[in-house]
């Protein structure tokens, strides 16, 4: 997982080839007044969700893994508060994993939780389990998805 802020984009840019296209967009669009919903970039090889999401407290938020995408999580309007903990600390998920949905659900507790504040970024791996939306209050947030 790397915690940075988008000024520095650049220099993770080299970890996936659709991460230079996924930095420039965001730092070029204003999101936080763009509709709700899914922005295609290229099909669903790099896309981004914009979601408007009440936060949850850390007892009510799952740990959720993915196998296809990198997840890179942006908050647009307020700092977000995500929980992680590594994919091999956890037992079986909660449910057989959803292929389709390409996630798997964990009742486990996190073990670290990060502040990510507005101009930075959360990039997580499929080994890093990831409990977003914690917090008080609504927030506007991106969620893109980068397959890999």
């Amino acid at each position: 997982m790397i915690l940075a802020n988008l000024s520095d984009s650049a220099r993770y840019e080299n970890l996936h080839p659709a991460l230079p296209r996924l930095f420039d967009y965001v730092k070029t669009h204003n999101l936080l007044t763009a509709p709700a919903g899914r922005l295609t970039l290229d099909g669903d090889a790099l896309f981004i969700n914009v979601v408007d999401p009440t936060l949850m407290t850390k007892d009510a938020q799952k740990l959720e893994a993915h196998r296809r995408y990198i997840d890179v999580h942006f908050p647009l309007s307020a700092p977000e508060i995500i929980g992680v903990r590594h994919l091999s600390t956890l037992g079986e998920p909660d449910a057989p994993f959803d292929e389709e949905g390409d996630a798997a659900l964990y009742t486990a507790p996190a073990t670290n939780y990060l502040v990510v504040e507005p101009g930075d970024f959360l990039l997580v791996f499929p080994e890093d389990a990831h409990a977003p939306i914690i917090g008080s209050g609504k927030i506007r947030k991106l969620i893109a998805k980068v397959l890999l």
